[in-house]
């Protein structure tokens, strides 16, 4: 089959490689109808995350099931099924708790690498859902998005209590982000400021999703604009979906007094001063999003069509032009980029 290989910085190739296969029992293999790549890959793309061997590339899913293994119970081959980035049991005390990414059994959910034509999935029971039916043609980048990015977005509005009523600020415009605008407007939030955008495409699409006020500026200054919006208190409840030592510092000074951080953006050397985080009376929660426990809510949004998250994906390239894909991501041409097996 085809597949992306990551061998260092900047050099991702789309390549032959082994079709996956049946390892244990409760295994699933699926063929992709589509996949992505996340912001998250063009951390080691970038040079970030040191690379050691060649990595196979991709966590985000969706497809037809092709074959199962004999413990598999519940998945079962031609259901269209999508899933998360760790692959879980969902039936540990802290899956049970709804932290399936911390699952005492955690595993990659497509080791395999998801940016191929097929993928073996681990632990299938506990990590995929299946949809009603076959889903249309226009569905299939709204489910795909609710495999990661949609589902980071809507655990970062969890994670920093977003409620109807509140005022609420977003640190970053990538993919996550401008869904953690559309998921706090789908809780209900009042306000939603999204802080340090200065691409007029994000920007539109920010307010498609619900933001309220946009503000270019980044650092002390968008903290000074935010708090001239607030009553000079901040915001009940930030969500940090960039990972930075700037970002995160950004979002803890935007939030008042007893607010909530929701963190999912992928923290890379962020050290928190602590006498101004234990002054600032600040809720932090966040991590590696339980995606799993929000796709049944997740796919009934989108099969309803109440929302439609697919719309963060403004590119769409034929999987053997991944790299294409990854330059335009890195270079911030496109938001996120759909790749068809």
């Amino acid at each position: 089959m085809r597949g992306t290989v990551l061998y260092a910085p900047y050099d991702v190739r789309s390549e032959y490689v082994p079709d996956p296969t049946i390892i244990e029992p409760t295994d699933a293999i699926i063929r992709l109808s589509a996949t992505c790549i996340c912001g998250s890959d063009l951390w080691p793309y970038r040079g970030f995350d040191p690379i050691t061997r060649p990595v196979p590339m991709g966590h985000e899913y969706v497809g037809i099931v092709e074959e199962v293994g004999s413990a598999v119970k519940t998945i079962k081959p031609g259901q269209f099924v999508v899933g998360s980035f760790f692959a879980s049991d969902n039936t540990c005390p802290i899956c049970q708790a709804g932290y399936q990414t911390s699952c005492v059994n955690r595993q990659p959910g497509a080791p395999t690498g998801a940016q191929a034509e097929y993928a073996r999935i681990p632990l299938a029971d506990g990590t995929l859902v299946p949809t009603p039916d076959l889903p249309p043609d226009d569905l299939i980048p709204d489910l795909l998005a609710a495999s990661d990015v949609l589902g980071t977005g809507w655990f970062a509005a969890v994670a920093a209590e977003v409620r109807p009523g509140k005022t609420v600020a977003v640190v970053g415009d990538g993919a996550v982000g401008l869904l953690a605008v559309l998921s706090a407007r789908q809780m209900g939030a009042e306000r939603i400021i999204l802080i340090g955008s200065r691409h007029p495409q994000r920007q539109a699409l920010a307010r498609e999703f619900g933001a309220t006020d946009i503000i270019e500026a980044r650092g002390d200054e968008a903290i000074e604009m935010l708090k001239e919006l607030t009553d000079g208190l901040g915001v009940h409840s930030t969500i940090e979906a960039v990972g930075t030592q700037e970002s995160m510092m950004q979002a803890i000074r935007a939030t008042r007094p007893g607010g909530h951080v929701g963190v999912v953006g992928v923290l890379h050397d962020v050290a928190i001063p602590g006498h101004e985080f234990f002054f600032s009376h600040v809720h932090l929660h966040g991590g590696p999003a339980p995606v799993r426990r929000f796709l049944p809510k997740l796919i009934n949004l989108i099969w309803q069509r109440a929302i439609k998250p697919g719309k963060v994906f403004d590119l769409t390239l034929p999987l053997e032009q991944v790299a294409e894909g990854y330059r335009a991501m890195d270079e911030r041409r496109a938001i996120k980029v759909l790749l068809k097996p």
